[in-house]
């Protein structure tokens, strides 16, 4: 189970059928090989063996599986107003059996496919399940870290269509007193509907607070896509000095 030309094949031949002048689905074909490539490095920098390092690039390469027909469907990425895209990814692969485009069914055995189901279905949660094997829990962070490391890079180059669809924004000045005590907190923010841009522009910030592995801070750094946009214009003096409190915090942890 290493042949990652294969991997590459099928997937270019299952995102064939989609609409390729869709800026939506260009993005997320560039999106996933970006993910396996980080994956596969921060796998290399834990020392896994080289089985170890196919499975987190294959895991890079499916974790967003379910984004295509989510905007087949949809026309959109926001999982709110459409489906969880993880969950529809895991049903396609697992379910409807698309993993075997991927695999021959000799070459994955039960528990590998049990477990990059399980990474993909949970790879966009908030938290992770406490009840989780050091395996899953392994598999998950790198995932988890390889896909945040290039969504900086996404928010960086292009206007990301989180929060531009129609959504009612609140008047309210800077950021509520419960985005910044996750900022504090050194976490990730809940779900809020009807946040200012402000508020969506820290809770993308704070992504950054739950990278994982000392590889992965190390890898955002060297990108500099978080610098980036850590240098958005504030429009107010209560976003100055809230975003002076998340410039402090983010470089502590970083």
């Amino acid at each position: 189970m290493t042949d990652r030309e294969r991997i590459k094949r099928a997937f270019r031949e299952y995102t064939d059928h989609y609409d390729p002048s869709d800026v939506k689905i260009s993005l997320k074909i560039d999106h996933t090989y970006r993910v396996a490539e980080n994956a596969e490095v921060i796998a290399q920098d834990l020392g896994l063996d080289e089985q170890g390092i196919f499975l987190a690039f294959s895991m890079g390469m499916l974790h967003d599986f379910g984004r295509f027909e989510q905007v087949k469907k949809y026309g959109t990425f926001i999982d709110r107003k459409s489906v969880d895209h993880a969950e529809l990814g895991a049903d396609l692969l697992f379910i409807d059996g698309h993993i075997l485009d991927f695999f021959d069914k000799d070459d994955l055995d039960e528990a590998t496919a049990s477990l990059m189901e399980k990474v993909i279905r949970l790879h966009n949660k908030l938290d992770l399940p406490n009840e989780l094997t050091k395996e899953e829990a392994l598999y998950c962070n790198i995932i988890r870290d390889a896909d945040k490391i290039d969504i900086f890079r996404v928010l960086s180059e292009i206007e990301y269509e989180d929060g531009k669809e129609g959504e009612k924004r609140p008047s309210h000045d800077g950021a509520r007193d419960s985005i910044m005590e996750c900022v504090l907190q050194h976490r990730c923010v809940p779900r809020i509907d009807e946040r200012t841009e402000f508020e969506v522009w820290v809770s993308r910030y704070c992504m950054a607070f739950e990278l994982f592995f000392p590889i992965s801070k190390k890898i955002t750094g060297q990108q500099g896509c978080l610098a980036k946009i850590l240098q958005r214009p504030t429009k107010t003096q209560k976003e100055k000095e809230q975003m002076d409190i998340v410039l402090s915090e983010l470089s502590y942890y970083m």
